[in-house]
């Protein structure tokens, strides 16, 4: 996709929005040769902070293949912000609804036409307590799988720390760099003719979320823990807790009652001893 292709939309928010980011955020960007110049392709990228899809988009935009990214349904209902997200072509996400799959057959139908989409696999912030890549959706290898086209794994960091993760304020000074590494293709033909079973797609995921974290070492020098980060396993562990607290708890509760009761009789029987005593004395 040429950048006579761009668009209308997609150049009057870059105009908009790529001079403030040029003054807030230096840029270590590697890995354009990766992108392809040609065809349909998805991106995979880590998501780490609310202003990284802007950093991420000026990267992008700046190899001349703009990206399509999928966002929330309620971004492209009014205003300006709808206006911009329908007329760059971005793919709205329906979540919990009869258009739920529309997503998906939109992603694999701009593949189709030769463009680029962008995938946060991980659909949210990253949890990790490092802002390493948690446990992938599946959405991205569905689409890879379907159309085949390449997957191009992009790791970036910098962004958290102009905004960080869930903050409300962002830290301007000094000024923060935005590093981004696109690596080379991921290999997943190795899934190619197969049934897309739940577990094919969790392996793919896995495959292309390896990806991603091995181009965040690189650029942070340092390794990712051993384990991902499953938000899913860790509500699960958190309920377990809580339901352990609670039955605790509840046993405590009953052992004081218990005690409480044991006092009450015994105390009971030791009056009406006191009492006999005193009866029979006085007789």
């Amino acid at each position: 996709m040429s950048r006579r292709r761009i668009g209308f939309w997609y150049r009057f928010s870059a105009v908009l929005v790529k001079p403030p980011l040029v003054v807030l955020i230096k840029r270590d960007w590697r890995g354009m040769e990766n992108i392809p110049a040609d065809g349909g392709f998805i991106t995979v990228v880590n998501h780490n902070s609310h202003a990284d899809p802007f950093a991420y988009g000026h990267f992008q935009y700046n190899t001349g293949r703009v990206p399509r990214f999928l966002a929330k349904s309620g971004l492209f209902k009014s205003g300006f912000v709808g206006a911009a997200m329908r007329g760059t072509g971005q793919i709205p996400v329906y979540r919990e609804s009869s258009d739920a799959l529309s997503a998906y057959r939109a992603a694999i139908d701009a593949v189709e036409r030769g463009e680029c989409v962008a995938f946060y696999p991980e659909a949210t912030l990253t949890r990790d307590p490092g802002l390493w890549p948690m446990t992938g959706k599946t959405g991205a290898a569905r689409v890879a799988l379907q159309t085949r086209c390449p997957v191009i794994p992009v790791a970036q960091w910098g962004a958290n720390h102009l905004l960080a993760p869930y903050a409300k304020k962002p830290d301007f000074f000094p000024r923060k760099t935005h590093h981004v590494l696109a690596g080379p293709p991921v290999d997943l033909s190795r899934f190619y003719d197969k049934e897309m079973t739940p577990g094919l797609l969790k392996e793919a995921t896995e495959v292309i979320m390896a990806a991603i974290t091995a181009q965040l070492e690189l650029i942070r020098g340092e390794k990712a823990p051993a384990t991902r980060y499953d938000p899913r396993q860790v509500r699960i562990e958190q309920r377990r807790r809580t339901r352990e607290q609670d039955e605790q708890e509840a046993h405590d509760e009953h052992g004081r009652l218990d005690e409480q009761e044991r006092t009450a009789r015994e105390t009971a029987v030791r009056d009406t001893t006191e009492a006999e005593h005193e009866k029979g004395h006085g007789k």
